[in-house]
């Protein structure tokens, strides 16, 4: 990564400021084409029609999952339904978890709903204790969707021993803090939706200037940050030793489910990818985009547009990831080759994506880079 920094600090003189007019020099001319680019559309596009739809959609699986947690609490003997609720939300989460800009960005929604994996001994002690501050961050990783895997599926080697502590002698205390922690998760939701159904939306689209605290410049600088960050090194880099040097398979994303780390990383691929292009939440519609900003500028890369190499290396990334076990069979191979060519693949988009992108953007990088790629 320090190779590219020479490269993020010139982009930092070439930096607009103000107004939708921007210039960009292609790789194979010398021309400077003032290019005009309509932003607004773009924010109202990602608005009304990927960020919006996708919280009130989470929210509604949110919802569904309350009812049956509520349901099991009730009724401790299949975790069927309840799980099944689960995975519906968290696959769903997958796909709204890169808009930590503006209400979630204040109630730090994804450090409250997936930080993984669970911390089981503040899980453990918060039961005992019989009373707990959800709001405290120090009880982060123990609440959230992660911390409802390991209430689900951690508890016993099977789901008969998981059901005998519930309906045990402590088990109403399991009950209750399962109850609480989707609570929590549900209100957390409701707040960032309802905030964008509200004002934050008009404040969203009107702030369509080119600064750094422009809804454009944020919102690029956060999406890149999920997916280096996140998507990337949270659910491939960090379990496949990239950065320790060592195998961390306990670190993976739905621990204690089993199997199913490999399909939420494909989601969120997905998701990504999708919000590059502009498309909908749940329809093929596509509007003004990330891409089609790259378009209007003419950001030529060895003599390709870059929104096709960008594309191209997304498909790329989905190929060879598709083509993986699930991600515990992979890293239980040692050392696991597979699973750590496939995130080179994945890792091609980020220098795509945080230097030729904002390059062309004339979009500054604001967060620090230490994870040494």
């Amino acid at each position: 990564m320090k190779r590219i920094f020479g490269i993020l600090a010139i982009s930092l003189f070439i930096y607009a400021c103000g107004g939708d007019d921007t210039t960009v020099s292609t790789d194979d001319t010398d021309t400077v084409t003032p290019v005009t680019f309509d932003r607004s559309a773009m924010l109202t596009n990602w608005a009304d029609n990927i960020i919006i739809p996708g919280y009130q959609d989470f929210v509604a699986k949110v919802n569904t999952l309350e009812a049956q947690v509520a349901s099991f609490t009730d009724t401790p003997n299949d975790l069927t339904a309840v799980r099944a609720a689960w995975l519906d939300a968290y696959t769903t989460w997958q796909r709204v978890s890169m808009f930590e800009v503006g209400p979630a960005e204040t109630v730090n929604l994804r450090l409250n709903v997936n930080i993984y994996p669970a911390n089981v001994a503040t899980i453990e002690d918060n039961i005992t204790a019989g009373s707990y501050n959800l709001d405290l961050s120090s009880n982060r990783a123990a609440k959230g969707f992660p911390a409802i895997d390991y209430l689900l599926y951690g508890l016993g080697e099977d789901d008969a021993a998981i059901l005998a502590i519930y309906n045990g002698t402590n088990g109403d205390a399991y009950k209750q803090y399962l109850l609480d922690i989707t609570a929590d998760m549900k209100t957390l939701s409701t707040t960032v939706f309802n905030e964008w159904e509200g004002d934050y939306k008009e404040t969203f689209v009107a702030n369509d200037g080119a600064s750094a605290t422009a809804s454009t410049d944020r919102f690029v600088n956060d999406y890149i940050f999920y997916f280096e960050k996140h998507l990337r090194a949270g659910k491939m880099g960090i379990p496949g030793g990239v950065f320790s040097g060592s195998v961390e398979p306990n670190n993976i994303e739905a621990l204690y489910a089993g199997g199913i780390s490999k399909d939420l990383f494909i989601v969120g691929l997905n998701a990504t990818q999708d919000f590059f292009n502009g498309k909908a939440y749940n329809s093929s519609a596509q509007g003004e985009s990330l891409a089609s900003y790259l378009d209007e500028l003419n950001a030529i890369k060895d003599g390709a547009d870059l929104s096709e190499i960008i594309n191209s290396q997304f498909d790329v990334s989905r190929t060879v990831v598709s083509a993986l076990g699930n991600f515990e069979q992979e890293l239980a191979i040692n050392p696991p080759t597979n699973f750590l060519n496939a995130y080179d693949e994945v890792q091609r988009l980020v220098p795509l994506l945080k230097v030729d992108m904002v390059s062309a953007m004339s979009i500054s990088i604001d967060f620090a880079d230490a994870d040494g790629d």
